[in-house]
């Protein structure tokens, strides 16, 4: 008898617990279907706009009690960030900077006038480029190590695009002023990018389209500057491998002077092995960005002294010196190329954007603080904008003079400004120096620049991550090598649009099971040891958006695992009998008339099959959503907290 009251006892027990428990869960699942509605579309952008405006609010009230000067002061320093940091500049750091400055203004002299001949500019336009934008970004940058100036990859993208609107050979005055205004567009781009927070445009070009992109344009301007390493006259005006190479073959078969190609080769020589040897040796990093200045000036006196230009031998004759002209008047609005010119302007942008964060970024990263991506653009964008008033064309962050920047021990941007006025000083006083330097000898330090730009260990490291990456890099770098730069670009975006498509219209979904021992239902697949529930079905969504695109896929991707995990095996046993299906959107952000649509038609071909449906874990939109178009009536109200409480609904289903 006592025992029997014991069992009683227990039984009654049990049976509370359970109450208890099924009570517990009814209360969850109405937290879930009573949560309040989300905000609207239009209250989450009238609330963004209210924080907005009350953050200045906020700021022009503390600053209003403030002085006159002090708030004066104020202003100029969120403008002027040289106004900040300045106060606590000290005599060691500008001995630093000095260094640093020089430094990179002996790399910074050849290579602007190389990279200026490689846009199809005057040389004096590669050396204006390295005066007026580093001294504009010196007071208005965030970053403390960049370099700004011309770099190759954007002189290619000018000239590629300029050159099939204006050809420099016939009409170099009108191709200049192309090349002005394009800079001034891409200056407004820029600014504008930063003003509206727009930076996720420069996004659109993926870390991996930039390594194929930058390989490709470096061979390609390695293939150039055979045109100055070969002393050939007539050449391609088309950035594609196979009209280069045809230009070469064609030339190579006319007379040609072979000093240009020693004296040229020499030196190439020379300055890589400066470089090697200044990395195996870091102390002698100095060597390896002064070589190319060093090289500049011994070939210039060699072919002064021999006489070589009488021989064959190809120099940059005049330079035009002085300071930066005034080039307003060169700004031609009327220009039936408008329409085009701001089309490459906005491209132009965009590439040299993207390139000076993300050098910025990585530098800033190894220093340990952050970059004002937004205030870069706007300092990138200023600068530019000035800059196509002075003569000078589009600038941005250079990876290898930043590189030797921070190499040399800068610890401000007041090695920018040492690095203009040094610049400034051989425009002013040198440049008749340049009349003799062989154009074999700005092709060799052009030369020397590409190794740097192609990063095969990156490309293979993307190749073993990501293989659809590894397409967007491989379409960047062929497109570019065998069509064009701007061709190459655009099948790099394609890519990694038709990624994104690709993923949004066909998600993942995967089939749950519960880990021993644990409350968590994970992949079986993933994890092997996950045990299904019998009679259960439990699937999760790997997608963040319901909809349109991939809702029909959905739907008939679960109809299709629950048929065949009750379809009949080899030996004609069945697998399971489906009871119900527990739909896990904890993943799903948002949802739309379709993916409603789909959830119904999927519930209606359950409920054929006498099979019910059940939700876990709805996100707050979704639920809504769910509620609003009767959907959770039309289930039961089978939604659950959690995936562990819908499985235990299935004793009551």
């Amino acid at each position: 008898m006592a025992s029997s009251a014991m069992e009683t006892c227990i039984s009654e027990d049990l049976h509370m617990q359970v109450d208890i428990e099924k009570k517990a869960q009814d209360i969850r699942s109405q937290w879930v279907l009573n949560a309040p509605e989300p905000p609207s579309p239009w209250r989450v952008v009238a609330d963004s706009v209210s924080k907005t405006i009350s953050h200045y609010k906020h700021k022009l009230s503390s600053l209003t009690d403030q002085p006159c000067t002090t708030l004066l002061l104020s202003v100029l320093r969120v403008i002027f960030p040289i106004l900040a940091w300045g106060r606590n500049y000290t005599a060691t750091k500008f001995r630093k900077d000095l260094l640093a400055g020089l430094t990179i203004a002996s790399l910074c002299i050849p290579q602007s006038i190389g990279y200026a001949t490689l846009a199809h500019l005057d040389p004096q336009y590669g050396l204006y480029t390295s005066v007026v934008p580093p001294l504009i970004y010196a007071v208005m940058g965030t970053s403390r190590e960049i370099a700004i100036g011309p770099v190759a990859v954007v002189s290619l993208l000018l000239s590629s695009m300029m050159v099939k609107l204006v050809d420099p050979a016939t009409d170099p005055v009108g191709y200049t002023k192309l090349i002005l205004l394009a800079t001034l567009f891409a200056g407004i781009f820029q600014t504008s990018f930063g003003l509206f927070r727009l930076g996720f445009l420069v996004d659109f070009l993926s870390h991996a389209a930039i390594v194929g992109f930058v390989a490709g344009a470096a061979i390609v301007i390695g293939l150039q500057q055979l045109k100055g390493l070969l002393g050939i006259t007539h050449f391609t005006t088309k950035t594609d491998i196979v009209s280069v190479m045809k230009a070469v073959w064609e030339a190579v078969h006319n007379p040609w002077s072979p000093r240009n190609f020693i004296l040229g080769c020499s030196f190439l020589v020379f300055i890589l092995t400066t470089r090697f040897l200044g990395k195996r040796k870091k102390k002698l990093f100095w060597l390896a960005s002064i070589s190319p200045l060093v090289s500049v000036v011994l070939s210039t006196l060699i072919v002064f002294l021999t006489r070589a230009d009488k021989n064959g031998v190809k120099i940059v004759k005049h330079v035009k010196g002085g300071l930066n002209p005034s080039s307003l008047h060169q700004l031609d609005f009327n220009n039936p190329y408008i329409g085009e010119v701001a089309k490459i302007g906005l491209v132009v942008a965009v590439v040299a954007l993207t390139e000076s964060i993300a050098v910025g970024r990585s530098f800033a990263s190894i220093k340990g603080y952050q970059l004002d991506g937004n205030k870069e653009m706007m300092s990138i964008g200023l600068t530019n904008i000035i800059g196509s008033f002075t003569s000078c064309y589009v600038a941005t962050g250079s990876f290898s003079r930043t590189a030797v920047n921070y190499a040399a021990g800068c610890e401000t941007l007041v090695s920018n400004i040492v690095m203009a006025i040094t610049v400034l000083i051989s425009l002013q006083f040198l440049t008749k120096l340049l009349y003799y330097t062989p154009t074999a000898i700005l092709a060799s330090v052009i030369l020397s620049a590409l190794p740097g730009l192609i990063d095969v260990s990156e490309a293979y490291k993307i190749w073993k991550v990501d293989k659809i990456d590894f397409l967007a890099c491989a379409g960047a770098f062929f497109g570019v090598l065998f069509a064009s730069v701007e061709i190459g670009l655009l099948v790099a975006v394609l890519i990694s649009f038709s990624k994104i498509i690709l993923i949004s219209i066909r998600p993942g979904t995967e089939t749950l099971g519960k880990i021993p021992g644990t409350d968590l239902f994970c992949d079986v697949y993933q994890y092997p040891m996950a045990v299904k529930i019998p009679g259960v079905m439990i699937i999760r969504v790997k997608s963040a958006l319901l909809c349109f695109a991939n809702a029909n896929f959905v739907r008939e991707r679960i109809i299709k695992w629950v048929t065949e995990e009750e379809s009949e095996d080899d030996k004609g046993n069945s697998r399971s009998t489906i009871q119900l299906v527990i739909l896990d959107t904890s993943n799903l952000v948002n949802i739309d008339t379709s993916g409603i649509t789909a959830l119904e038609e999927l519930h209606k071909s359950l409920s054929s099959q006498g099979k019910q449906l059940a939700i876990a874990n709805p996100r707050w939109q979704v639920i809504h959503k769910l509620k609003v178009s009767n959907f959770v009536g039309k289930i039961g109200g089978r939604v659950f907290l959690t995936v562990e409480e819908a499985v235990g609904c299935k004793s009551r289903c």
